[in-house]
């Protein structure tokens, strides 16, 4: 039986590569490592929270010690690495954060591996989970892709640069195992709601504004959560140690584009008269150093490794929407005191 470590298996994309990997990898023990946050939440998991293959340890990936004594306890053969902090608007409030879990929390867990391992990486792998940011904004034309130079415009992508760095360092200088792939924005059940969709979500249930930086203009490729949590277990299964993987899922939306498409949808799922939904928008100051467009080439993961997404947008939207309006009991949950203090001051 292989032990594989995952951390941040308690949040949005974590929770669904945990529930993927305990059902799908039921001789391989799955240890979720996750310090719940604001954004990690155990509900996510609770159709699997009793599997004979599934345990769970509350450890904050910052603290060296905490990490060193998990690795002990349960000795992984493998690590799928996707703690982090993950949204731009708190990095610019709070980019120290970002660097203490993003940058210096990557390198307690690639250091812990590098330890328990001790040069015997047959069968090993670090797999570190990225995202399409560093590589900066694309004019109107053009996709990244795995030879895309790093040019990271905020606190966020910064940390998460750097955190790559130290990923292929490891790799380089003492020959870990590894594989890294920058996945665009996802969507989908369990997200929460400070991302555009669940926001949108969110707030048409409660009839508060929807806030649209800017002009609306912004453009994202945007990929169904569950897509993901397949081509993560594809690169983890079949990826080439040292390699990069881009994961996209060919859908690229205007964020007005996408708000309206989603007002329209939600008006008509609760019955409201077409158009009231959109008559919420409400157009905000833009955030400092805001990217105008992402968009990736996925044709290496496609290529080399049969990977492409099977949600189309309408289906994956649909399935979110479905997933909120028969959740609601969970949104309530984790819109907390604290949460709508920040939204408060984010977008008042």
């Amino acid at each position: 039986m292989k032990t594989i470590l995952i951390t941040g298996g308690a949040g949005f994309i974590g929770s669904h590569v945990v529930r993927r990997f305990v059902q799908q990898h039921p001789t391989s023990m799955i240890i979720n490592l996750d310090a719940l946050t604001y954004a990690g939440n155990l509900e996510n998991l609770k159709d699997v929270e009793k599997a004979h293959n599934y345990a769970f340890e509350k450890v904050d990936i910052r603290d060296a010690a905490a990490v060193k004594s998990c690795f002990d306890k349960h000795q992984p053969d493998a690590v799928i690495h996707l703690a982090a902090e993950s949204h731009v608007d708190r990095s610019i409030a709070d980019p120290l954060a970002f660097v203490e879990t993003n940058v210096i929390g990557t390198a307690n867990l690639l250091n812990a591996a590098k330890e328990l391992w001790q040069g015997a990486f047959e069968g090993k792998r670090f797999y570190h989970i990225s995202t399409d940011e560093v590589f900066g904004a694309l004019g109107a034309e053009g996709f990244f892709t795995e030879e895309t130079p790093y040019s990271p415009n905020s606190p966020y992508s910064a940390s998460k640069a750097a955190s790559d760095h130290f990923v292929r360092a490891y790799h380089e200088t003492y020959g870990l195992p590894v594989v890294l792939s920058n996945c665009s924005n996802n969507y989908g059940p369990n997200h929460f709601p400070e991302k555009l969709i669940p926001l949108m979500i969110h707030n048409i249930l409660q009839g508060k504004p929807l806030p649209v930086y800017g002009d609306g203009k912004y453009t994202r490729d945007w990929l169904y959560v569950e897509d993901h949590a397949a081509a993560i277990e594809t690169v983890f299964l079949h990826g080439q140690n040292g390699q990069t993987y881009c994961i996209g899922g060919w859908n690229e939306w205007k964020n007005i584009d996408l708000v309206h498409v989603l007002c329209d949808l939600m008006d008509k799922n609760l019955g409201h008269p077409q158009g009231q939904s959109r008559g919420l928008i409400t157009f905000v100051k833009d955030r400092p150093g805001h990217d105008l467009r992402y968009a990736i080439d996925a044709s290496k993961i496609y290529r080399e490794l049969g990977w492409k997404p099977q949600e189309t947008f309408e289906t994956g939207l649909a399935k979110t929407i479905e997933w909120y309006l028969q959740n609601e009991a969970w949104l309530d949950n984790v819109t907390s005191g604290a949460y709508q203090t920040y939204y408060v001051k984010q977008y008042a």
